[in-house]
C-alpha cells in the first residue's frame, strides 16, 4: 500500500493515486509506536503530503515547489528521532539519519557533508536492488537449483577420459558419438533426479563446496578536502572480485546461489536510476545534534568549526548537484528533518540563511508520568510487550498490573527529575534493572508466571530510588 508514492513513471503514480495516505493516515500510524507529539506529526504528515501533492503539479511549476524542511525543538528521548525513522518506513523511502556532529568543515580532518547524500544514494540503490531481486528469486532459484546440480554432479574430464576418447576416435568415428550422447544423456538424468531432491530438501544438509567472492578489505581516506572513501568504490568496479572455494551446507549454498543468479538477472542500470529518482523526489534527511553546530555570533575556538559545518550544510539543503559513484545527484526536492534539544543555543544561533531553509518548526514536549503509562502499554513495540515475548521463550510467564505499570511511570519520571531527562529513554535503564534477576534465573523457572505489580517494583528499586547518588549512577 505504502510503496512508490514519488517519482517514477506517471502510469505509476496514477496507479497509486488512491492508495496514497492522507495526513491523518500518516498520523494514525505514526500514532501506532510513538506516544503523544501531536503537532510534530501532524508537520511532518503534513510536509510528506506536500510532496506527493508536489508530483501532481505540470512540470514547469513542479521544479518550482520547494520541500518544505522542518526542524523539531525539545529534550532528548521524546520521540524526535522515532517520528523522522517512522515515516521513512511508512513510505519505503530512502531515509539517513546523520549527527551534525560527526562532520567537520571542508579542509579539516573527518567526514564533509556532502557524504551524506552519498550514503543516502547507496541505502537507495540497495533498496531499490533488494526488490528486483525479490520479483526475481522464483527464476533465480530456478537456476540456483541448475547450478547446485551441475556441482555435485560434475561432467567427467579426467585425463584418462579424454585418451580414450582420442582412442575411439581413432578407432571408430562412430562409436564415440553415440557413447557421448548415452553419457549426457545419462548425465542429464543424474542432475535431474539431484535437483529433485534439492527441491524437496533431502539434500539440505548434505556438505557442497562451491567457488565463493572474496570481500576485500575497504580503503578508507581522508586527506584534504574532506572524505575520500570513495576510492575503494570505484576501484573495486574496475577490478575483478577474487573468488575461493569453501565448504558449506546445501541449503546455505541453495541461499547464496540464489542471490548471486538474482543479481545476473537485475539490470543494474534500471536500478541506479530508479534509486537516483527516488532520492532527488522522496529522500529524507534526519539531523539530529542540528544545536550543537550551532554557534554563537563572535564565537572562536571551536564555533569557527561548527559555523563552517553550517556553511557546508547550506548549499545541500537549498539545493546543489552532488558527485557520487553512480552520477550526479539534485538535492533540490530532498525532505531535511533536523532536530535539536537547544537547550545552550538556540534556533535563532543558526547562520540566517540555513533558518531560512527550515521554515517549519515545531516544539516536542517533555513527558510526563502519563505519557509513560502509554509508552509502557499503547505502542506495538511498547517495553511490557517485549519483555513478556522475551521471557515466553524459557516457559516463563510475566503479568504486568495496571498499578505495576503506574509505579514503573513514577519511578521513571522521579529518575529523570533527579538525575539527567532523557526522556522515554529512562524506561529502558528502570525495567532492565526491574527484571534483572528475573532474566538471570529464567532458565530455571520454566512453568512458573511472575506478577509485576506495586509492591514487586517497590521490592526492587525502591531503595535506589531514595538514595540520589545511587539514582545518577544505575537509573
Amino acid at each position: 500500500m505504502f510503496e512508490k508514492f514519488f517519482g517514477g513513471k506517471e502510469s505509476a503514480e496514477e496507479k497509486k493515486e488512491e492508495s496514497f495516505m492522507t495526513p491523518a493516515e500518516i498520523v494514525n500510524e505514526l500514532d501506532k509506536y510513538i506516544v503523544g507529539q501531536k503537532e510534530a506529526k501532524k508537520a511532518v504528515a503534513i510536509a510528506l503530503r506536500n510532496r506527493w501533492r508536489r508530483q501532481k503539479l505540470p512540470p514547469e511549476m513542479r521544479e518550482e515547489v520547494a520541500p518544505k524542511n522542518i526542524i523539531m525543538i525539545g529534550p532528548t528521548g521524546v520521540g524526535k528521532t522515532e517520528i523522522a525513522r517512522r515515516l521513512a518506513k511508512l513510505v519505503k523511502a530512502p531515509f539517513i539519519k546523520v549527527e551534525a556532529t560527526k562532520f567537520t568543515e571542508v579542509g579539516y580532518v573527518g567526514r564533509d557533508v556532502e557524504s551524506i547524500i552519498r550514503d543516502l544514494v547507496e541505502i537507495a540503490v540497495n533498496m531499490v536492488k533488494e526488490e528486483k531481486m525479490a520479483e526475481v528469486e522464483e527464476r533465480a532459484r530456478e537456476l540456483a537449483y541448475d547450478r547446485l546440480a551441475e556441482i555435485m554432479v560434475p561432467e567427467p574430464a579426467t585425463a584418462q577420459q579424454s585418451l580414450q576418447s582420442l582412442f575411439d576416435v581413432f578407432l571408430s568415428p562412430q562409436k564415440p558419438q553415440q557413447t557421448d550422447e548415452k553419457m549426457k544423456s545419462r548425465l542429464q538424468d543424474e542432475r535431474n533426479r539431484i535437483k529433485k531432491l534439492l527441491k524437496e530438501g533431502k539434500l539440505d544438509d548434505e556438505i557442497v563446496e562451491i567457488a565463493v567472492t572474496v570481500e576485500t578489505p575497504g580503503i578508507n581516506v581522508i586527506g584534504v578536502g574532506g572524505d575520500l572513501s570513495n576510492i575503494q568504490d570505484m576501484l573495486s568496479s574496475i577490478l575483478p572480485k577474487p573468488k575461493k572455494m569453501r565448504k558449506m551446507k546445501v541449503k546455505e549454498a541453495l541461499r547464496y546461489l540464489t542471490q548471486e543468479e538474482a543479481q545476473k538477472l537485475i539490470d543494474m542500470d534500471e536500478v541506479i536510476r530508479e534509486a537516483i529518482n527516488r532520492v532527488e523526489n522522496q529522500g529524507i534527511v534526519f539531523i539530529d545534534e542540528i544545536d550543537k553546530v550551532a554557534a554563537k555570533s563572535g564565537g572562536r575556538g571551536p564555533d569557527v568549526s561548527r559555523e563552517g559545518v553550517q556553511r557546508d550544510l547550506l548549499p545541500i539543503v537549498e539545493g546543489s548537484k552532488v558527485s557520487t559513484k553512480y552520477g550526479l545527484v539534485r538535492t533540490d526536492h530532498i525532505l531535511f528533518i533536523a532536530a535539536g534539544a537547544f537547550h545552550i543555543a538556540k534556533p535563532s544561533d543558526l547562520l540566517p540563511e540555513l533558518q531560512g531553509r527550515f521554515p517549519i518548526r515545531v516544539e516536542l514536549k517533555p513527558l510526563t508520568k502519563e505519557d509513560f503509562v502509554r509508552i509502557l502499554t499503547e505502542p506495538k513495540n511498547a517495553l511490557t510487550k517485549q519483555y513478556k515475548a522475551l521471557l515466553e521463550t524459557e516457559g516463563v510467564e510475566i503479568e504486568f498490573t495496571e498499578d505495576g505499570i503506574e509505579e514503573i511511570a513514577r519511578i521513571a519520571e522521579e529518575a529523570n527529575t533527579k538525575a539527567e531527562n532523557i526522556g522515554a529513554r529512562r524506561l529502558h535503564t528502570v525495567m532492565e534493572r526491574l527484571l534483572e534477576d528475573l532474566s538471570f534465573n529464567a532458565p530455571s523457572m520454566k512453568g512458573q508466571k511472575v506478577v509485576i505489580d506495586r509492591d514487586y517494583v517497590r521490592s526492587k528499586l525502591e531503595g535506589i530510588i531514595e538514595d540520589e547518588d545511587l539514582t545518577k549512577y544505575i537509573l
